[in-house]
């Protein structure tokens, strides 16, 4: 008779503290983005309703009330499995991933869709994420990455880079990108900083290359290597590393090319080129972005108003329910509108780290920084391309865009962190 009462104790607990803010964002994210789908695909020649399954608003509808359930079922579940079962649910997805590049049927040069019948498709990449938080997170409660173990930084890596190499092999590079954000979640955990300034130097230095012509480049960091020599005399007893540090960097200089030109596939050259100069080609690889800034830039101060945007309507813009949708924003409520929605992705992206924060164990802590880099990563590289800041390469606004896997992969990995923070005090007493 005593376990009924302890139950419902529990569940009482869960209720007082859950993250009721960050449950409201999130509601707040999904029905704006439901009705910026709405009028991403809205034609007044034809007016559809809102609701109906013959349009992307209707069939996201579906999705959205699945999403409720399965918030349902993670608030639900005990939290402990999450961090018990990390690993399994990774090794599920990993086998997922290596099912779906060996069955899919190829969609735009990708084998990464399941089809699952009746019109509906998975994308396993999406879920591989949260499954790669949950099973990261799990590895650093284990070890102390402050102690600069390399045994256990290569452990991590191999656990953060597996999934994406899967998902580069189903060309869906995108995809695998986002999974370079997981880089500032292991830097909160302890792991060297010196990872992230030779990632974003080697960054740096890539798209330099592209807009700066060499001789100039080379004779920039030339100067910035003997600037730092002579306000830090002690680097000249290093002028053996200054050296190597130095042809190293030429060297990449004068590889980017061949990368891009031998290396990188006809449609991701495209999006370099577009990237440096749309107007280059504005009918062929500058389209999208020449189409989106215009789009964006048409809405001025207010916008045109809902279901009023003419850039949308006559379907200038391409993929404007899923990669695009930010345009629709930006065109029908202007500054103002795109202003809001960029202060409601901040709003939850703090609120989500705040939430990391009070954590009491590192799994929690761990797992609440996955989930604000990749949702940081989706936002900055999404809103980036649509305004010409970022390759375009696929990746969708969370909680915005129009489609199932993208929308449950995001609900999973935000839920799980409300479940696992809502019963944080349960973990002090462990």
């Amino acid at each position: 008779m005593s376990a009924t009462p302890g139950r419902h104790a529990s569940g009482s607990h869960m209720l007082q503290n859950i993250d009721w803010v960050t449950i409201l964002l999130y509601f707040l994210l999904v029905g704006l983005g439901w009705m910026n789908i709405y009028a991403a695909v809205y034609s007044p020649d034809n007016v559809v309703n809102i609701m109906s399954f013959d349009i992307n608003s209707g069939k996201q509808l579906v999705w959205i009330a699945a999403s409720l359930i399965l918030i349902i079922v993670l608030l639900v579940v005990d939290y402990k499995v999450y961090e018990h079962l990390a690993y399994p649910i990774y090794g599920a997805i990993i086998l997922l991933l290596l099912v779906t590049l060996a069955v899919a049927k190829p969609i735009a040069g990708s084998r990464s869709w399941l089809d699952l019948g009746g019109g509906i498709r998975l994308q396993p990449a999406e879920l591989a994420k949260f499954a790669t938080a949950l099973a990261a997170s799990k590895f650093l409660s284990t070890v102390n990455l402050r102690q600069q173990n390399f045994a256990d930084q290569m452990k991590l890596a191999a656990i953060t880079l597996l999934p994406p190499a899967i998902i580069i092999l189903q060309n869906e590079t995108g995809s695998a990108l986002v999974f370079a954000a997981f880089i500032l979640a292991y830097f909160r955990e302890g792991i060297s900083p010196l990872i992230l300034i030779i990632g974003g130097s080697v960054a740096a230095v890539f798209i330099l290359t592209l807009l700066v012509p060499k001789l100039y480049l080379i004779l920039a960091i030339t100067v910035l290597l003997a600037l730092a020599t002579w306000l830090d005399y002690r680097l000249l007893r290093r002028y053996k590393t200054m050296m190597a540090l130095w042809v190293l960097v030429v060297g990449m200089i004068f590889s980017v090319d061949f990368f891009v030109n031998n290396v990188l596939q006809p449609h991701q050259q495209n999006r370099i080129k577009a990237l440096i100069n749309p107007e280059a080609d504005p009918l062929g690889f500058g389209w999208n972005v020449t189409q989106s800034k215009i789009a964006i830039g048409s809405g001025g101060f207010w916008g045109k108003g809902f279901l009023e945007g003419t850039q949308t309507k006559f379907d200038f813009v391409p993929e404007q329910s899923t990669d695009f949708i930010f345009c629709t924003i930006g065109e029908e409520q202007g500054w103002v509108g795109s202003t809001v929605l960029i202060g409601l992705f901040m709003f939850l992206m703090i609120r989500v780290v705040m939430v990391a924060e009070r954590q009491k164990s590192v799994f929690g802590r761990a797992y609440g920084y996955c989930v604000a880099s990749i949702i940081f990563f989706h936002f900055l590289v999404n809103v980036g391309m649509t305004i010409g800041l970022a390759p375009v390469v696929g990746i969708p606004l969370p909680f915005f865009s129009y489609g199932g896997s993208s929308l449950w992969s995001f609900t999973i990995l935000l839920f799980i962190l409300i479940a696992i923070d809502a019963n944080r005090s349960q973990d002090l007493a462990r």
